[in-house]
């Protein structure tokens, strides 16, 4: 007799008569299901004649009306109530090393899936291999429980209510899920009749005919619309798949990264832990498109599911669309403002996702980062989720921060071209083909940083918005949780981010200007910055092995290797420099960790400005220069809120000179010759100054927008697009006139921080009076920073000429 996930025993217990449904895909199964139950009956004192059992549609076949589902709809109709027990068969795949999971291979030799075998196959394992076959019992109910459900949860579509049958059947395969789950492993938890279940709820149904009446169109009409929009956007899962992409995911990772993804198992495995009670959401950095893959691989072998992740629809193309569909991606589109429709659609997939408490995956970013530095979160789907929560979906949903570090990034080379204003490349099977080949490149490791998870319940409370009585208020109060969450998760994303050689030794490398560096010289200068990341036990992918010549030597080479820094080795000492168009490439891996300096460079010229200025109260003038660079600052970084942000500041003055305030104190009320000014004798004792390597391109990049603001119309209306136009071919003439230092600084990432800044400044409003002046005024404001950070390069450079 075949193994069933339930005693027989318990149905023994029961003094009602027993349906069993069966869930059946062939006539073998449905007499392996008999079989069990004649097998059963025959050992017990029950009698068989208070058993039926009755065929449903097969939840793994598209199953056609016949004799059964009349049957069917007559046991449900004869005024009976009797016990509900949905049966299935259950396939397993072959265990290999303790794991049952379909092979690649089987796909090749045309096998098929080991969990859904054909009519033939079903035969042969069950004769040869009876293990790989048991018998799932579903967890019963009463008939006239299931009626009950079905009434309080189904939607009246045409005055009738949506089909009991319909209903039971889709019950019975969703108790079997869960059993079949038990018997597979949390890997394979994924949602089945997703869209079945919004669709037939009766305040969907509402929803459609409150929005049917608004758009001036019939019911059946949106009904029609918001289905395709279901079918569009939903993830259809298929555990079979899901273990082919598995193992596709490794192949392709492998070819550039090694075999191992580099990550704390222990981290992870208490993120697990924490997903048994409550949904989680993933939120990434995304610096590869192999950012979604390495994340599911490493979920995938510690036995989590995939998560649902949310991809554009400009990547559901042949073949990557299907795969990643049935491996967990649900496509939306791009832009949906102004349809109220999809947005609905979107906002219940979510509500039914952390409801039923399945995983959630989107980059907060929005896109990849082209710059490497973490990009301004985008707010859509965290406030859905947000708003679920506060509506009562789940009790609570954890958020986990994650950050995914490469030694070299595989697209660093198209980021280059996108920011000196080339056009991406349309992502298709085309496209798909070049990225694989480039992977075969050996490109170092891949490094999964999980941050300290933030639970929504412990961040907002557990106040329900009042979305009824005062609409605008709870809109408001939606909008300010959802920007505090998402800087907030971006502040943990950058925490957990790790230092890398690579990182470390581009923003080296990028200090020396021009200019060509031995490898004992590359060293020194990042000796200064090492001691930092250790003092400050900044987090990072193990050893940096750049204190000594082997270790640079190494880091050099491999990125000299990728085109980043060229060699010339023909005479005494080979010395390195970065490569022709290749600024941007270093400042991008230096990019990925600057947010760990930033701060103290906004010291140094804080301090610096404050040296400038006659004050009576330099510390309050140095808190307020401080916390001006902060806001110039905002759309290129994510900074504390303030009170944080200056007990930060404070700290790195406490670091870097812990005789701080006699300095200040010094200076209070006096003027001093510029070369015994107290706060400029602080600067010079700042080791290391990081504002010239962290913030001069930055500075440069603002310089060109307000140099292209001051140059505009007064009286025509600013086009953003082409403002950022003028800036490209701006700051290509002062690199060319060597007004500006870095070819890095022509970025358009940065034009566009730039430019939100000054629109957040109201400088692109020409109806506002006095708009020349505060354009002039901006771009004066840049210019003096610029000059600082100037100075504070020379006094660096006197450093390094002293020593060398």
């Amino acid at each position: 007799m075949l193994e069933g996930s339930t005693e027989w025993s318990e149905f023994d217990k029961v003094d009602r008569q027993i349906l069993f449904l069966l869930d059946a895909s062939s006539p073998f199964e449905t007499n392996l299901l008999r079989l069990w139950i004649k097998s059963a009956t025959t050992k017990t004192q029950r009698s068989s004649g208070s058993i039926e059992t009755v065929n449903i549609p097969s939840s793994r076949r598209v199953a056609k009306k016949d004799a059964s589902s009349a049957r069917f709809q007559t046991c449900l109709d004869n005024g009976e109530d009797p016990l509900i027990a949905p049966l299935r068969i259950a396939w397993l795949a072959k265990e290999r090393q303790g794991i049952r999971a379909a092979r690649l291979i089987d796909l090749f030799l045309l096998k098929g899936d080991p969990r859904d075998p054909g009519r033939l196959r079903q035969r042969w394992t069950y004769y040869l291999h009876p293990d790989r076959c048991r018998i799932l019992v579903g967890q019963p109910a009463p008939l006239s429980e299931l009626q009950k459900r079905w009434q309080a949860n189904c939607a009246i579509v045409d005055h009738e209510p949506q089909g009991f049958s319909e209903f039971v059947t889709r019950q019975a395969a969703i108790t079997l899920e869960r059993e079949e789950r038990e018997l597979r492993g949390a890997r394979y938890k994924v949602p089945r009749f997703v869209a079945e279940s919004i669709s037939s709820s009766a305040s969907f149904q509402e929803k459609l005919q409150e929005l049917a009446e608004q758009q001036g169109t019939t019911l059946h009409a949106i009904r029609h619309t918001a289905s395709g929009y279901l079918r569009e956007m939903a993830a259809t899962h298929s555990t079979y798949v899901i273990d082919l992409v598995a193992q596709v995911i490794r192949l392709l990772y492998s070819l550039g990264y090694g075999k191992a993804l580099h990550y704390d198992q222990s981290k992870l495995l208490e993120i697990a832990n924490l997903s048994k009670s409550n949904p989680l959401v993933f939120l990434p950095s995304h610096k590869s498109n192999l950012d979604h893959l390495v994340l599911q691989y490493a979920l995938h072998e510690n036995g989590m599911p995939p998560t649902h992740t949310a991809g554009g629809i400009n990547i559901n193309f042949f073949p990557a669309g299907p795969l990643l569909r049935r491996a967990g991606t649900f496509f939306i589109r791009r832009s949906f403002k102004d349809n109220e429709l999809y947005k609905f659609v979107l906002k219940r997939y979510i509500d039914y996702l952390i409801e039923k408490r399945f995983s959630l995956e989107w980059y907060i970013e929005g896109t990849r980062s082209r710059s490497g530095k973490l990009l301004p979160p985008r707010f859509g789907l965290l406030s859905y989720v947000i708003d679920a929560f506060q509506r009562g979906k789940s009790s609570d949903v954890i958020l986990v921060p994650v950050s995914i570090a490469y030694d070299q990034i595989l697209d660093v080379g198209d980021y280059i071209s996108e920011q000196a204003g080339g056009t991406p490349e349309k992502e298709n099977l085309g496209w798909m083909v070049r990225k694989i080949a480039k992977l075969k490149q050996p490109r170092g490791n891949i490094h999964i940083c999980f941050g300290d998870p933030l639970s929504l319940k412990d961040k907002l409370g557990t106040g329900q918005l009042d979305t009824e009585d005062k609409p605008q208020e709870s809109h408001n109060t939606l909008q300010k949780q959802t920007e505090d969450v998402a800087f907030e998760m971006g502040l943990r994303i950058n925490r957990a981010t790790p230092v890398t050689p690579i990182s470390l030794l581009s923003l080296a490398i990028l200090c020396s200007g021009d200019r060509s560096l031995s490898v004992q010289e590359v060293q020194e200068t990042t000796r200064e910055l090492l001691n930092y990341v250790e003092k400050r036990k900044l987090p990072s992918t193990g050893a940096i092995r750049l204190d000594s010549d082997a270790g640079v030597k190494l880091a050099l080479d491999t990125l000299e290797r990728s085109d980043v820094l060229t060699c010339y080795s023909d005479g005494p000492l080979p010395v390195y420099a970065i490569g022709p168009d290749q600024e941007l490439a270093a400042a991008y891996y230096r990019n990925t960790i600057i947010h760990f300096f930033v701060n103290t460079a906004i010291l140094e010229l804080a301090l610096l400005a404050t040296a400038e200025q006659h004050s009576n109260s330099p510390r309050d003038t140095f808190v307020e220069q401080a916390l001006h660079l902060r806001e110039l600052l905002k759309f290129e970084f994510y900074f504390e809120p303030r009170e944080i942000f200056l007990a930060q500041i404070k700290e790195e003055l406490e670091h870097h000179a812990p005789e701080w305030r006699q300095a200040f104190d010094d200076r209070q009320g006096k003027v001093h010759l510029e070369h015994r000014d107290p706060l400029r004798q602080l600067i010079q004792r700042l080791t290391p100054l990081v504002s010239p390597y962290v913030l001069r391109s930055i500075f440069e990049s603002y310089r060109v927008v307000g140099d292209s603001l001051e140059q505009l119309d007064p009286t025509k209306p600013v086009d953003p697009q082409e403002l950022l136009s003028n800036c490209m071919a701006l700051g290509k003439q002062l690199l060319l006139q060597r007004r500006i230092q870095n070819k890095e600084s022509r970025s358009k990432t940065v034009y566009e921080a730039g430019i939100r800044l000054a629109e957040r400044r109201g400088l692109l409003d020409t109806e506002t009076e006095g708009v020349v002046e505060r354009r002039q005024a901006f771009a004066q404001e840049i210019r003096r920073i610029q000059r600082r950070i100037e100075a504070i390069s020379a006094l660096t450079a006197s450093r390094q000429a002293g020593f060398h």
